[in-house]
């Protein structure tokens, strides 16, 4: 059988040597998504492309999580049909090519600048404040995003305009996992007061694991050995697991590991490739972590947990851009001590973790969850993203978004 032209290209994109695939790259691919570069499959359809429907599998809940302000349906309303003659705003790659490294501009984009103009070249009409602006001004000026404007809205900067740089009792919300779970009856009401293995008998386990298990939110929980080393295998099955996987966090941090998968640190688990390493990363990282395979594990040790670690020492064992260095130099991080040094209540610390995994609150059965967002990137596409899910805890709108706006106080992690 004779195969040709992209019937041989679609064979040899489902091999499944890394090399044979990422060989065939038309370009660079974007910091976004260049994890995932061998993994062909995750945006592109054999002989349709990418597809929106790709895209949306990652990005359409975050999409509809800030009300889009670009939606589809906008563009499928016949009043607006005529805006399709000018450019197609029904498709994500009119605007987001990948492997197109010369004319790709912030957040994936690779239209020109002036590409908002297509639309709305008669704003000054109805907007007299915005007659004589640049006809790239838009995309340039940093007032409006296509998406997500969630903290640059009109109303919302009017509601936010008069407030203080920094309140007089800023704080992040205290966690309530383990309240949730006991709610819904995952983990006992009472912790374990001294932990005997649940371990088959055929398995050693070292005193000083057991030692360090009691002290955790683990045994205060109520879980053994055999929640995590067993987590995999599905309910009533027994199975041990030496080493278990992110799928056993899942059984009771669900959520945490969803928005792991969907960040950088655990994308690559989320397409079905080896886990990401410090080595295959963009940014600067420390030459001793560069083979460090990245999972939960990796950021919340094996059986100590202590999410004080978690929330810088792990950052800093990998992370060695100027703005991570420059972290430990920062008035964030003296908040930070305070707090661990027992002078300042819980949750006025500014830890890494603090802005890149931010507390988010939602609802369940009436009352207020609060949990940890694991996708390290999801307030930072853009970084203004962060003023609502971060920076309005401790300070006001305009010195948070003046902060963010400003890339050399971001470089010295905003000390200065």
């Amino acid at each position: 059988m004779v195969v040709t032209g992209s019937l041989y290209l679609t064979a040899v994109l489902t091999t499944e040597t890394v090399g044979s695939k990422t060989m065939f790259l038309p370009g660079e691919t974007t910091s976004g998504h260049h994890q995932i570069e061998a993994s062909c499959a995750s945006c592109h359809t054999p002989f349709q492309g990418v597809t929106n429907a790709a895209c949306l599998t990652c990005h359409g809940e975050e999409l509809t999580a800030v009300d889009d302000s670009h939606p589809r349906s906008k563009f499928t309303d016949p009043r607006n049909a005529n805006l399709l003659t000018r450019i197609d705003a029904l498709s994500c790659t009119t605007c987001h090519l990948e492997h197109k490294p010369a004319m790709t501009r912030a957040m994936g984009v690779t239209l020109p600048d002036d590409y908002c103009y297509t639309c709305h070249a008669d704003v000054g009409k109805d907007r007299p404040s915005h007659n004589g602006m640049s006809f790239d001004s838009c995309a340039s000026a940093g007032c409006h995003n296509y998406h997500d404007n969630t903290a640059l809205y009109e109303d919302f900067l009017a509601g936010h305009g008069s407030e203080p740089d920094v309140r007089d009792r800023g704080q992040v919300a205290v966690r309530s996992l383990l309240d949730r779970l006991r709610r819904r009856g995952a983990v006992p009401r009472e912790g374990l007061a001294s932990l005997p293995s649940d371990a088959p008998s055929t398995v050693r386990i070292e005193t000083a694991r057991l030692k360090d298990l009691e002290a955790t939110s683990h045994a205060q929980a109520g879980v053994n050995c055999t929640g995590c080393h067993a987590g995999e295998s599905g309910p009533g099955a027994r199975r041990w697991v030496n080493r278990p996987s992110e799928r056993a966090c899942a059984t009771c941090h669900d959520g945490e590991v969803k928005g792991f998968h969907e960040g950088k640190h655990g994308m690559r688990l989320a397409s079905g490739l080896a886990p990401m390493r410090p080595a295959l990363a963009r940014l600067a990282m420390k030459p001793a972590a560069r083979d460090r395979d990245l999972s939960c594990a990796s950021c919340h040790s094996t059986h100590d947990f202590d999410t004080r670690r978690a929330a810088v020492t792990a950052c800093l064992e990998c992370h060695d851009d100027g703005h991570s260095r420059a972290y430990e130099l920062s008035p964030h991080y003296t908040l930070w001590l305070r707090e661990q040094g027992g002078s300042a209540p819980a949750g006025t610390g500014v830890s890494c973790a603090t802005c890149h995994l931010p507390r988010r609150r939602s609802r369940e059965n009436g009352a207020e969850i609060v949990a940890v967002q694991h996708n390290q990137n999801a307030n930072l596409r853009p970084n203004e993203k962060m003023t609502r899910t971060v920076c309005l805890d401790c300070h006001g709108l305009e010195f948070s978004l003046s902060a963010l706006a400003d890339s050399q106080l971001v470089a010295t992690n905003f000390r200065g």
